[in-house]
């Protein structure tokens, strides 16, 4: 008898021990998780309501686009000089090459569908700046007029798509006249703040008869990459043309190293490798690297 109380005495201190320690670990628990998830819910709800706040129509984004100055830079602007790496150096193959690009909204995104009309106009020059007399052995002229439209996705500016009539000639007459016309559709795309993709793919016509398989040499569709770092110092671009077959491409790869915060030039360095690169001599294949300084346009900007 004595023994049996004593184990259910004992037995009592361990059931009474059990019941305690589990009430010490969950009461805690309890009160801390209720607070917890409320405080989750708080900071979603804040949340939501501070993205409704800074979220705007498309109405808001094509107008501050359309507020943006209308007269700016197109496509890069530069002077470069360099050096061919397939053939002797000297003063006939190396040379000098500058670039002026700009463009012009004739009016804002009130055309039908949104869009815009504007103008461009790029011109680039190669000189034989080593020779004697150190003059220009071609120069291209490219003006156009588009129509644009700026993409806008969940009410975020995303790119923009462009339709294109373009004219380019080498102002020369006689058997080293070049002349070409085509309809481009292009697009550029931002995937990230710090990478966007472009693309062209164009219909030519009217080609004068001295260069009427220019394009067997220039090809008709072109793929851009830009990547600019975090710092925004480096500037990293590549443009992939395909010409007759995959093997068959020409390729320009550009890096660009922005000199200081308060000013928009960069100390600029340029490969190509391909062909039609000058319309004066699109049959040569060209292996030439440049360097020198370049103004660049805006990185965000969807043109």
């Amino acid at each position: 008898m004595k023994y049996l109380l004593l184990s259910s005495f004992i037995l009592t201190m361990l059931l009474f021990t059990q019941e305690i320690t589990a009430k010490s670990m969950t009461a805690p628990t309890d009160s801390v998780v209720l607070p917890l998830k409320g405080l989750i819910e708080t900071a979603k709800s804040k949340m939501a309501q501070e993205w409704q706040e800074l979220a705007i129509t498309e109405d808001e984004i094509i107008n501050q686009m359309d507020g943006l100055p209308p007269f700016s830079i197109y496509k890069d602007n530069y002077f470069i000089s360099g050096i061919p790496l397939n053939k002797r150096i000297d003063g006939e193959t190396a040379d000098a090459r500058f670039q002026v690009s700009i463009r012009h909204r004739l009016t804002t995104s009130r055309l039908p569908f949104n869009s815009f009309l504007y103008l461009t106009y790029t011109q680039k020059s190669f000189w034989d700046i080593y020779q004697k007399s150190a003059p220009f052995r071609d120069s291209n002229y490219n003006p156009g007029i588009g129509l644009g439209r700026y993409i806008i996705v969940d009410n975020r500016l995303t790119g923009a798509a462009f339709l294109q009539l373009e004219h380019e000639s080498n102002g020369r007459d006689s058997l080293d006249s070049r002349s070409t016309n085509w309809l481009g559709l292009s697009g550029k795309y931002f995937f990230t703040s710090n990478l966007a993709v472009s693309f062209k793919v164009i219909i030519p016509f009217m080609n004068e008869e001295e260069n009427i398989d220019l394009y067997d040499y220039r090809g008709t569709g072109y793929f851009t990459a830009d990547y600019k770092t975090s710092g925004n110092q480096w500037w990293l671009s590549g443009t992939y043309s395909l010409r007759k077959s995959v093997k068959d491409v020409n390729l320009k790869l550009t890096a660009g190293f922005k000199i200081s915060d308060k000013f928009n030039q960069y100390i600029f360095g340029e490969l190509y490798s391909g062909t039609g690169d000058s319309l004066l001599d699109y049959k040569r294949r060209d292996l030439q690297i440049r360097a020198g300084i370049c103004t660049k346009p805006d990185f965000y900007s969807v043109f």
